[in-house]
């Protein structure tokens, strides 16, 4: 059967959802008010570095050759969007033409930490991302010890410097588009955006969603293939999205929406105090009253979730949805939302959820979709949802494009190139820490009556 085969191997008639399903009625709700984005607060401090002794290293000792590589990458870090006098090149020119062992595997050690650190992780302090919380891996899968060792053993340090960038073709059209910048505010935005790249991880998965807040679009993807993109209505300035990557586990059909406090206050409640029919006939229904009073809409045309929810757990309360309110999809600048990411074409974008990620057919999905009743498809698998600000992005003909930065997130990136960048993930002790003994103290008897000692 079609549900059982891989998205690519199915037959494109598999993935049509049924044709009923496509003249539904859209509602001509224009007020709706969806969940709202519980706003954390920023991360301000950066992690601590590890700290591994030389011995625990293993570390073999620096050639010339391969210091003379490093150093030759490090004056061309420019071109990676950093900045080379970051990483000590006088200092390391020195060792090298130093001749002493000790100073040169020092040296050399602690710049090519530091600038694998700043490829990998990114150099931006922690309190220079806002609104930044996502998750990235990249420190378990690409460890920078084992990765010096082997450039060290291979003579391979530059290639072992470039294999951390990220795998995404956007970030080498960034790349390639820093070499001809026309201007230093140009160049800045191109290496704010490679920054923001490597914040994530290295390798986005096989199958993935994308929401690019400041492109206003959602984007599908497998095995590297956009195959489907929507429009999207993000947060309004004072109800920013943030920036995160929680994983998918289902798609709910017809989904319930419970009310925040917050928008309870600003509307329902008085609604539901001073005319309780209206507030049913728009589908509420609620217990308690006053500071107390939890409202909950039903499933149904005005529904401000419309016919789905996507399943993606977080404290922020963020996920991507449906809306009655289609007519925000025109407008060229879509920053309407509380803060979650309504989306365009919902019932193609939660078929296609249906169907590629929980084994279902359109056949059952169509039937659910009519039947109005709350309905969640767990998925198979798993898989992570990317809501990303990008503000220059490839522009689909080999160059780029730059994009309103409408929560104003790229001065405080720009102001951090001034300033030190994160410290290196992993410092070399040459000697082991110091260890306070453990010892136990045992009281002296007291002396008999009469003893001499």
């Amino acid at each position: 059967m079609a549900r059982n085969l891989p998205l690519y191997a199915r037959p494109a008639a598999a993935l049509i959802l049924p044709l009923t399903l496509l003249a539904a009625p859209v509602a001509a709700q224009t007020s709706v008010k969806e969940d709202s984005v519980v706003l954390q607060p920023d991360k301000v401090t950066d992690d601590a570095p590890e700290i591994e002794t030389v011995a625990e290293a293993n570390l073999p000792s620096w050639s010339v050759d391969n210091a003379k590589t490093l150093l030759a990458f490090i004056q061309s870090a420019g071109d990676e969007g950093l900045f080379p006098k970051d990483y000590n090149p006088d200092a390391l020119k020195a060792a090298i033409d130093g001749g002493n062992q000790i100073t040169l595997d020092k040296v050399a050690t602690d710049s090519f930490l530091l600038l694998a650190t700043h490829m990998r992780d990114g150099r931006t302090p922690n309190a220079a991302r806002k609104q930044w919380f996502m998750t990235d891996g990249d420190a378990q899968t690409e460890p920078l010890i084992p990765l010096l060792g082997s450039a060290l053993t291979a003579n391979d340090v530059a290639q072992a410097l470039v294999s951390l960038d990220p795998v995404h073709p956007d970030f080498a059209v960034l790349k390639a588009a820093l070499k001809t910048a026309k201007t230093p505010a140009d160049a800045n935005a191109i290496r704010v955006n490679m920054e923001r790249w490597r914040w994530m991880p290295r390798d986005l998965g096989e199958g993935y969603v994308v929401s690019n807040v400041p492109e206003y679009l959602t984007r599908v993807v497998h095995d590297g293939i956009v195959i489907a993109t929507h429009k999207a209505v993000v947060g309004k300035p004072s109800t920013p999205t943030p920036q995160l990557n929680p994983m998918a586990t289902g798609i709910i059909v017809n989904p319930t929406w419970t009310l925040p406090k917050s928008i309870i206050a600003e509307g329902i409640g008085s609604t539901i105090a001073t005319n309780p029919a209206r507030a049913r006939a728009q589908g509420y229904t609620w217990t308690g009253s006053g500071k107390s009073l939890s409202v909950v809409q039903q499933p149904g045309a005005n529904n401000a979730l419309g016919v789905m929810k996507l399943e993606m757990l977080n404290p922020h309360a963020i996920y991507l949805h449906d809306t009655p309110s289609k007519g925000a999809f025109a407008a060229d600048s879509r920053a309407f939302s509380h803060g979650c990411i309504r989306t365009e074409k919902a019932l193609h974008f939660s078929g296609l959820m249906a169907v590629m990620f929980a084994g279902r057919t359109p056949e059952e999905f169509g039937d659910v979709v009519a039947s109005g009743k709350t309905t969640r498809f767990g998925f198979e698998k798993p898989f992570p949802v990317y809501v990303a600000y990008w503000t220059v992005v490839p522009d689909g003909k080999g160059g780029i494009k730059k994009l309103n930065d409408l929560y104003g997130r790229d001065a405080p990136v720009v102001t951090s190139f001034a300033k030190p960048g994160r410290a290196a993930a992993v410092v070399i002790s040459p000697t082991p820490p110091a260890v306070v003994p453990t010892t136990q103290t045992v009281q002296a008897p007291k002396p008999e009556k009469g003893a001499i000692y």
